[in-house]
């Protein structure tokens, strides 16, 4: 699949809200995509899921998955004096929320921005504010608000969706929608052809509070073999060599002792084959991924990540490189080509 095509789902993926807790929306925009590889998709609990390849019973079961859930707020009161209280949805660096515009999500969506001091009027040691703390200004006040918004309501950040230069593409929730469009990629790659393997796809939810949704998605399909896709982080300046990937450079496919070793061996070995570039991510333990859930799902399940590397992670501003999500679309098509459990 094309850069530009890559961008252009991106787009359509990224400018749909869906907090962990509240996808329905982002749920049926990927739903939509799904059936056209899988005309037997559907929402179930929440979670996008669909199938294709064999029909054989006995071939390899192999689930490929990505969250559709990004992190937010939720709302969890309205002050007197018009101010709106919130509660972080999944990790949340409190430092750059001061000032950030945000889209409150009631019986309509409205705007508002996150109260800062000025310099002016600060000593310029200010602690990183306690959610308790942080407070949203809408500009209504606090009766107009209660017409609009209530406690339980999203918040969501409002950052630009852009092309940057070269195959730079950034915009909130990326993570883990840049995982959902490599899948698609790989599902646009092998669609007419006969494959040795079942294959489940899995659209999660609730990632970012807990992998909620895998766990009960995985338990449904019961694969043999289950790939999360997923960001990593992607090296910036001063960043550990050892701890990141470098952009442009392909997929990062894991290796951790919570991981099968043989599935991550398979990978490897294939994308040399096929000659897809591809990077190491070594995790001393869990991978803090949906893997974790599917390698102790039931009886267990051969899991491994393949992880596209990613900038500024949990922020308005995530950047990846279109080429990396294009790499890991060819690496999942060719390992679905020659899946042998």
């Amino acid at each position: 699949m094309k850069q530009q095509i890559i961008a252009d789902m991106l787009t359509a993926l990224c400018r749909i809200t869906g907090i962990s807790g509240d996808e329905t929306n982002i749920a049926m925009v990927a739903l939509e995509f799904l059936k056209f590889y899988c005309p037997d998709a559907r929402i179930s609990h929440g979670n996008v899921i669909g199938t294709c390849g064999s029909s054989d019973p006995d071939a390899p079961h192999v689930l490929l998955d990505a969250h559709i859930d990004q992190i937010g707020m939720i709302v969890t009161s309205i002050t007197d004096d018009g101010f709106v209280t919130v509660g972080n949805v999944g990790g949340i660096d409190r430092r750059l929320l001061p000032a950030q515009r945000v889209h409150l999500h009631g019986s309509r969506v409205i705007d508002g921005v996150v109260c800062a001091m000025p310099p002016h009027l600060s000593d310029g040691d200010e602690k990183v504010p306690k959610f308790e703390d942080i407070r949203i200004d809408t500009g209504f006040s606090a009766e107009e608000l209660r017409q609009i918004i209530s406690p339980g309501d999203s918040v969501t950040f409002a950052g630009n969706i852009a092309r940057l230069l070269g195959d730079r593409f950034t915009s909130p929730a990326l993570d883990d929608r840049c995982g959902v469009a490599a899948i698609l990629s790989a599902l646009h790659s092998v669609k007419d052809e006969e494959l040795p393997c079942r294959v489940t796809v899995l659209f999660s939810t609730q990632e970012e509070v807990g992998e909620r949704g895998a766990k009960i998605g995985c338990f449904a399909a019961n694969p043999d073999i289950a790939l999360a896709v997923d960001v990593s982080f992607a090296r910036n300046l001063g960043d550990s060599e050892t701890k990141t990937g470098k952009m442009g450079e392909g997929p990062m496919i894991g290796y951790s002792p919570s991981l099968s070793k043989s599935v991550s061996k398979t990978l490897s070995c294939i994308a040399d084959e096929v000659q897809i570039p591809w990077q190491y991510e070594v995790m001393a333990g869990t991978t803090g991924t949906n893997a974790d859930q599917f390698s102790v799902c039931r009886e267990g399940v051969k899991a491994c990540t393949v992880s596209i590397p990613l900038r500024y992670m949990h922020t308005p501003a995530e950047i990846i490189s279109l080429r990396d999500v294009m790499l890991t679309g060819e690496l999942l098509a060719a390992y679905l080509r020659r899946c042998k459990g």
